[in-house]
């Protein structure tokens, strides 16, 4: 049935030249490999380029029923985001499980699909997913961090799990060591929110300099929906400081920033 409508879509776009949507017969190959689920996700991406969201819907959920870690993913952040479909986050949920069900070696073309839907699966079981059968669970949220942290070394998973450690959630006790090593190993990897939360975790320890130093350049090239909370943070941390430690902070700061932040 699934594959009737996949070429029914595929049909459809090469019957629909000369409009700019139409696609090239050359991209979508023959009439055999338009049954592969890697020419259907082909397909669906270029048809999501275009503007043809529904199209790509349907040859996406094609390729996902066979198996394409990649369609998978992408229908869970079309349905996570609103984005050509009506939300629904129980059904985002449940594509980022089939992904992270597969043993994917780390190094492998498709360890970014499985590595975020662990992070998103984290994400979704620590708040719960109301009128779903999804429980606010921090263990199993701290689980699936764990995994992409350690296994595939996701910097927002090693964030988020020393976000955790720090505050003592999952059933654990606080423990800022530990997290400021996670911390660490995602401050190494650009991540901004991991550098500023560790500089102000040594501006409290002491290192002034350092530390607002870190929270600075953070700020400098965090993603914008991270900068209130960061700027927030650095702000109150430059309250408590002495002048000289400002000013050396800002030095050191701009260093960083040429640096990359790290």
């Amino acid at each position: 049935m699934m594959a009737g409508v996949f070429c029914a879509v595929v049909a459809g776009a090469l019957s629909a030249a000369p409009h700019a949507h139409a696609l090239d017969q050359s991209v979508i190959g023959t009439p055999e490999e338009q049954k592969s689920p890697w020419a259907a996700f082909r397909f669906g991406f270029t048809a999501y380029k275009s503007g043809h969201k529904e199209q790509a819907l349907e040859a996406y959920r094609y390729a996902a029923d066979k198996g394409q870690l990649g369609a998978r993913w992408k229908l869970a952040r079309m349905y996570a985001e609103g984005d050509g479909v009506a939300r629904n986050d129980y059904e985002a949920y449940k594509f980022y499980q089939e992904i992270a069900a597969q043993e994917v070696e780390p190094g492998s073309p498709e360890e970014s699909y499985v590595s975020d839907a662990l992070v998103a699966l984290g994400a979704y079981t620590r708040a719960g997913i109301p009128g779903s059968p999804v429980q606010a669970n921090p263990i199993a949220a701290q689980d699936y961090y764990m995994r992409a942290a350690a296994t595939y070394r996701n910097p927002n998973a090693q964030f988020e799990v020393g976000k955790m450690l720090m505050n003592g959630e999952g059933g654990a006790k606080s423990n800022i060591r530990q997290a400021g090593r996670w911390f660490q190993l995602a401050a190494e990897k650009g991540h901004a929110g991991a550098q500023a939360t560790l500089g102000y975790l040594l501006f409290q320890s002491g290192k002034a300099v350092r530390g607002l130093a870190m929270m600075t350049a953070a700020l400098e090239r965090a993603p914008s929906g991270d900068k209130p909370w960061i700027r927030g943070m650095q702000e109150e941390a430059f309250a408590l400081a002495g002048e000289a430690d400002r000013r050396t902070a800002i030095a050191l700061a701009q260093d960083l920033i040429g640096q990359g932040g790290n």
